[in-house]
């Protein structure tokens, strides 16, 4: 587990046709892009696909797709995650997940629990998992910080809840959750400006939004930061910051450009 999640996944994007509908042939073509672009795995249905706003229906044939697509040749992690404890409990009892390697399962949104309230939510979540499971921390969406106590107690408490997405925007967190956590939990940068940093402190790499359109780049930055190339790393990070921050002008899910 700890080699698959090393290096590069992917927060695939769902691609839609200007009907509205999900794009199947551009999903093919982006997953025929990751591989070849040497990705150590595919995220999908995060958040990043948009899964809050995409349909039963909809979230199945993103997975039949990139499942058919990808052929086995890349580790799969499915996006299950909400702020309803209940709804995400049936989901992962409930969700055929034996072509995936993990779970990625973002805090509840909207709600703003408390540190004993998050840490009662990925009770029940790893309770109702069979596959490892990463906690996905992003307050800047969410509305509310898991904070560094409550990530190292439930690294410590659940042994299937095995990384942390770390998308807190804040280094001293960083730094913290990885002095703290037990040895094998693994640290993932959630924020593709700050990966280069994570790496340096002790995290193990990162997923990505940037990698669906630089993959190469930017995997050979990680790979190299990983094998302490710093001047390699840092070459390929400062090639790709302004794209990244042009990438993430507006949110997502974007808006429809509406006649």
């Amino acid at each position: 587990m700890k080699n698959f999640l090393t290096g590069t996944g992917v927060a695939i994007v769902t691609p839609f046709t200007k009907k509205g509908t999900v794009d199947v042939k551009a999903l093919e073509r982006l997953i025929k892009h990751l591989i070849n672009g040497k990705v150590e795995y595919i995220v999908v249905n995060g958040t990043t696909a948009e899964s809050v706003t995409l349909t039963k229906q909809e979230k199945q044939l993103v997975i039949d797709t990139v499942v058919k697509t990808n052929k086995k040749r890349l580790p799969l992690v499915l996006g299950i995650g909400g702020n309803n404890t209940a709804e995400v409990v049936e989901a992962i009892k409930h969700t055929n997940l034996k072509d995936f390697s993990a779970i990625l399962s973002v805090a509840p949104y909207y709600n703003k629990p408390n540190q004993k309230g998050y840490y009662e939510h990925y009770k029940a979540v790893s309770k109702a998992s069979k596959l490892p499971i990463i906690l996905y921390n992003v307050p800047g969406r969410t509305g509310s910080n898991v904070t560094v106590e409550t990530q190292c107690k439930i690294a410590r408490d659940f042994k299937n809840i095995v990384a942390t997405k770390e998308a807190s925007g804040s280094i001293e967190q960083i730094m913290r959750i990885i002095k703290n956590k037990p040895k094998d939990f693994m640290v993932i940068s959630g924020d593709d400006n700050l990966t280069l940093g994570v790496i340096a402190y002790g995290g193990v790499g990162v997923i990505s939004v940037v990698a669906n359109a630089f993959p190469k780049d930017y995997s050979d930055m990680v790979r190299a930061a990983l094998k302490h190339d710093m001047e390699k790393a840092q070459k390929l990070h400062y090639k790709l910051v302004d794209i990244t921050d042009q990438l993430f002008t507006d949110g997502n899910p974007a808006e429809l450009n509406m006649p």
